[in-house]
């Protein structure tokens, strides 16, 4: 069973829209991100807890298999390269990522069709945190 999650309501919203506007090559990115909002609580900007993964937070988080820590900031594909330690909400772990609270587990499938455990352990910055409703 998957864990609760929560996302914005802006977050969603940008989110669907950049779905709907996916290729058809990239159906699987688009399936897997459309069922993650599905399943999410959608909340108002202000109503975030600030231990939440958003888009544009920096989270650590662990895999498993092989057993690695990372540091990463969760961005809008259009963002890529405007910064160091990006992860796309469009790959399989970004998808993960978005809505899980500190603490919280997820088991993903990989492009490979293995499956990855991912944990957050903390939520460096997040634009809530900041004082930025509407990232």
């Amino acid at each position: 069973m998957k864990p609760d999650i929560i996302v914005s309501a802006v977050d969603a919203e940008r989110l669907e829209t950049i779905a709907d506007l996916l290729p058809a090559s990239a159906i699987e990115s688009k399936n897997a991100l459309l069922d993650e909002l599905g399943r999410a609580n959608i909340v108002e900007p202000d109503q975030m807890p600030a231990t939440v993964v958003t888009m544009n937070s920096t989270v650590q988080f662990e895999i498993t298999s092989p057993k690695e820590e990372f540091c990463m900031t969760l961005v809008y594909p259009s963002d890529i390269g405007n910064g160091t330690n990006q992860i796309s909400v469009l790959t399989p772990i970004g998808t993960a990522l978005l809505g899980l609270a500190e603490g919280s587990q997820i088991e993903w499938p990989r492009p490979d069709g293995q499956s990855v455990h991912v944990r957050i352990l903390k939520v460096i910055a997040q634009p809530r945190q900041a004082g930025v409703l509407q990232p």
